[in-house]
């Protein structure tokens, strides 16, 4: 008797394991997938560009994004399984037609910018990788929009979730690249190592600042609110999806990690930094560290880059889409056909062909293209944190599950601190400071 009891038991405790597994995976994808798409071309060049020219000190700051990525999707993931409702629908609910529009037009203008960077990445790879360039971006583009508006969200969360394995090719070019493990995982607790010339802390604050800006996006906090609405998720599987959000952010920055590793260990330390030799993409960094990590390293840093760009070319438009039908009450969801969702699926179409005409226009800088996004980004940031945090502040609209002091308070000076260094970040860039 007492064996039957112990094996019950044991069963008990193998099924009780196996419904939490269940239900873990039920709400896995949105935060996942929203982090992991901050690390779109955009990011990927930012990171590239940090590691080539500050080396291994640049790797401090991430822990403190990591943090900072966790807190403001978690509000986000727990505003829309409470209420039920997208960001963008409470925004036009509660603030108006007019504060809806405003923050739109500003997020679709920068988004358009972020997706034209998405696809002059595309166009680049194709080249490095002896791909003709013109097949290539039109079939990429193509696939997206088959993707998009033939599939539904089951299978957009399972292709995004399997386009975020490439990121693993980072781990390798790292490898490959011959870094200094020792002084690469003590530059996360302290920054060391170089010589800390004006100079040198300048280019630091600089590219520290972008570095922070490309990981936290206006469109990232709309999309992962849509995204989660469109999965049907409510509140029953909050600390779930809370967990989900924490794992998501930690393995945004674990591959960002790598991307500084690699470029920090194979171009710091030839010419490419401060006074030296300067990137100005993604692209040039896979380039760059084929002379001093082999082929191979290059390659797969080119392969990572074009899986980046393909998320970013599905992710972005998407979020545009979404906010699109939530400011303004309309029908957006990937279950839905084209017909009931006419708009949602038509301005993911005209965005990515926006993009790809914008790329072709001769004599167009896309670096300065990117850094015109950069700024109309920094405009939107504080607007869309304010309203997320009066919202997710809201006893009223969140019950038991209102903000507590740290992720307020913490949110709340993390937003004015992000205005400041990108507005900052732009003005270097643009006065040459």
């Amino acid at each position: 008797m007492k064996n039957i009891f112990i094996s019950l038991r044991e069963k008990w405790i193998a099924n009780r394991w196996v419904r939490r597994a269940v239900l873990i995976l039920s709400v896995f994808g949105p935060a996942t997938i929203a982090a992991m798409a901050d690390n779109d071309a955009g990011g990927v060049a930012t990171y590239s560009i940090a590691g080539a020219t500050l080396g291994y000190p640049i790797l401090f700051p991430l822990l403190i994004i990591t943090i900072l990525l966790a807190v403001t999707q978690e509000m986000g993931m727990r505003l829309t399984l409470v209420t039920r409702r997208g960001l963008a629908d409470l925004i036009r609910e509660k603030y108006g037609i007019k504060v809806s529009l405003f923050i739109f037009m500003g997020l679709m203008i920068a988004n358009l910018g972020t997706i034209t960077t998405e696809v002059s990445a595309i166009r680049t790879v194709s080249g490095m990788l002896n791909i003709p360039v013109l097949p290539f971006v039109i079939g990429m583009l193509l696939i997206a929009f088959i993707f998009i508006t033939k599939g539904n969200y089951k299978l957009t969360q399972s292709i995004m979730l399997i386009v975020s394995l490439f990121y693993v090719t980072y781990i390798f070019s790292a490898v490959k690249a011959n870094p200094n493990w020792g002084l690469a995982l003590s530059n996360l607790i302290y920054p060391h190592g170089v010589s800390w010339t004006s100079k040198y802390l300048v280019s630091y604050l600089v590219i520290g600042m972008g570095v922070l800006g490309t990981t936290i996006t206006p469109w990232g906090q709309f999309f992962i609110s849509s995204f989660a609405f469109d999965k049907k998720m409510d509140k029953d599987t909050l600390k779930y999806s809370q967990f989900e959000t924490y794992w998501g952010a930690f393995l945004t920055d674990f591959f960002s990690f790598f991307m500084i590793v690699a470029t920090a260990a194979a171009l710091n330390s030839h010419g490419y930094g401060v006074g030296g030799i300067q990137l100005q993409s993604g692209e040039q960094a896979a380039l760059a560290i084929r002379p001093f990590a082999g082929e191979l390293a290059s390659e797969l840093f080119a392969v990572g880059l074009l899986a980046a760009a393909f998320m970013g070319l599905i992710i972005v438009p998407l979020s545009t889409a979404y906010a699109f039908s939530e400011f303004f009450g309309l029908s957006g969801s990937l279950d839905t056909d084209f017909q009931k969702s006419k708009t949602f699926y038509i301005l993911f179409i005209i965005q990515l062909v926006l993009a790809a005409l914008i790329t072709t226009i001769p004599g167009i800088s896309l670096f300065h293209f990117a850094i015109a996004t950069q700024t109309l980004n920094a405009m939107i940031l504080p607007l869309v944190f304010f309203y997320l945090i009066k919202l997710t502040s809201s006893k009223k609209l969140m019950g038991s599950h209102v903000n507590n002091g740290f992720q307020k308070n913490f949110t709340t000076a993390a937003s004015v601190f992000i205005v400041i260094a990108s507005a900052f970040t732009v003005a270097a860039v643009i006065f040459k400071w």
